[in-house]
């Protein structure tokens, strides 16, 4: 007569381990959204959306673009650089000292952007601005938190996720 013993199940991971899990959930949401945009779009996911406001906002200047996808300018100016060397907006010098510079869609990114994946701002930022006040100034807090563990750079907060 053979005794078996049931099966074991694993403990509970610890805390920590379940929040590194939810990490990675999240980090793997955002790479294979950007992966698809690639593939789909032909861009990059800071690309498309810049694509977007630009499309949404015809005049718009690069100041006010790197406002509105909360980036550094020179970022914003890369940004620019790449779409217009690809044909898809048109940077041309505006108002009375010719500095300015309005940025318009052409008629190409429009056919891009009918078929890119949504959304344009990206699948996490799209998430938080759905999160109610409470939940967003509870991570707030929890987040600061932990980037003073890492003693990060938060310099890096203006660096799209796309680009890391």
């Amino acid at each position: 007569m053979s005794s078996q013993l049931p099966p074991t199940e694993a403990p509970d991971p610890e805390p920590a381990t379940r929040v590194l899990r939810q990490f990675r959930i999240v980090f793997n949401s955002v790479k294979t959204h950007f992966r698809q945009v690639e593939r789909e779009a032909g861009l990059g996911g800071a690309q498309l959306w810049a694509l977007s406001v630009i499309s949404q906002m015809p005049g718009i200047g690069v100041t006010e673009l790197a406002r509105s996808l909360d980036i550094h300018q020179s970022t914003a100016s890369n940004l620019v650089r790449t779409l217009t060397q690809r044909g898809l907006i048109s940077a041309a010098r505006d108002g009375s000292d010719r500095r300015g510079v309005a940025l318009r869609a052409q008629p190409a990114a429009d056919a891009l952007l009918a078929r890119a994946p949504m959304p344009f701002a990206g699948v996490l930022p799209d998430a938080l601005s759905s999160l109610d006040q409470a939940t967003l100034q509870r991570l707030e807090a929890d987040l600061a938190r932990l980037i003073t563990l890492l003693a990060a750079d938060e310099s890096a907060a203006q660096v799209p996720l796309a680009q890391i």
